[in-house]
């Protein structure tokens, strides 16, 4: 396989212990990263002795009224002279050696191919209906996407994770990079994009990462109702295009697993959950009708909205 430089970036907010579980196992990748770029959220928080014992770490350090989803990301691709930069969050950790080869690989051997991610494995302690979540997004089969695949994937011929995805630098300076300004989902406002113009997105089973969240139901409220928001906010991706027939798939295809497995005591908490995400992605759809305060109550990314609460008099 042709050798190109590759760059990991992690955006990272007071990392602990598994950080360094996650940086020893980038180091120790069978197909070498140029740099580890690190876009670190308040320096207090950060160690400096990951930089004597990580040589390819570089870390930028930021404050968190500067963070943004979009536009950090952002900053650190212009900072990237990679012909290839991997994106991964702090939380993810590579299941083997061959995480990067294999990422890298659709980008090189695919001519359109612009972006892959990969499969997120759940961890120890993930819960029994997460875990089926997690295969549900996540299948064992590999897939490549392109614009005339809507009608088959429907909303996730642009789904992608921003916890391990790699995207071709040439292709993502032409589509014009992640949104400046994003409260969530701007690896899939960015992909919607980039299909749109011509290219594909590849699920790369084979590109394995351990990475998985036990959410309470109103964790679930608070992520969907900015993911609802994310989609409001780019209707040129997402506006012909429904969320809620995948959902509802999820629900009925989680039911009838819970049905076969035996687990028929865990129905109500997947009802639960799932009416709580419902919940919150509606009223994240419907931002621009609601009044700031029942905003900041329904987001779980408040600093996201000062300035648009100014300069809309949302709490007025």
């Amino acid at each position: 396989m042709e050798r190109v430089k590759v760059d990991v970036v992690v955006p990272t907010y007071r990392p602990g212990k598994e950080f360094s579980l996650l940086l020893k196992r980038l180091e120790e990748q069978d197909y070498p990263i140029e740099k580890i770029l690190v876009m670190n959220t308040e320096e207090e928080f950060w160690d400096k002795a990951w930089e004597v014992q990580f040589p390819l770490v570089e870390v930028r350090h930021i404050k968190k009224a500067d963070f943004d989803h979009g536009g950090t990301r952002r900053r650190a691709a212009e900072i990237s002279e990679a012909e290839i930069m991997v994106f991964m969050t702090q939380d993810a950790l590579p299941r083997n050696r061959e995480l990067i080869s294999s990422l890298v690989r659709p980008i090189l051997e695919g001519e359109k191919t612009g972006a892959v991610y990969a499969r997120q494995l759940p961890k120890e302690d993930c819960g029994f209906l997460e875990r089926y979540t997690r295969s549900f997004n996540y299948p064992r089969e590999s897939a490549l996407k392109v614009d005339e695949d809507v009608s088959v994937y429907g909303i996730k011929t642009y789904f992608c994770s921003n916890v391990c995805a790699a995207y071709d630098k040439k292709v993502y300076n032409e589509v014009g990079g992640f949104t400046e300004r994003a409260i969530f989902n701007e690896d899939m406002i960015y992909v919607g994009n980039m299909v749109k113009k011509g290219y594909a997105v590849a699920y790369a089973a084979d590109a394995q990462v351990f990475h998985s969240h036990n959410y309470t139901c109103v964790q679930q409220f608070h992520r969907n109702f900015d993911l609802g928001v994310s989609q409001a906010e780019h209707p040129e991706i997402f506006a012909n295009i429904s969320s809620e027939g995948e959902g509802l798939r999820l629900v009925k295809k989680s039911l009838v697993y819970l049905c076969r497995k035996g687990r028929i005591w865990l129905i109500p908490q997947l009802v639960f959950q799932s009416g709580f995400k419902f919940m919150g992605y509606f009223l994240g759809k419907r931002y621009k009708k609601l009044p700031g305060r029942v905003i900041l109550a329904c987001t779980m990314n408040p600093s996201y909205w000062s300035k648009e609460i100014h300069d809309q008099g949302l709490l007025d």
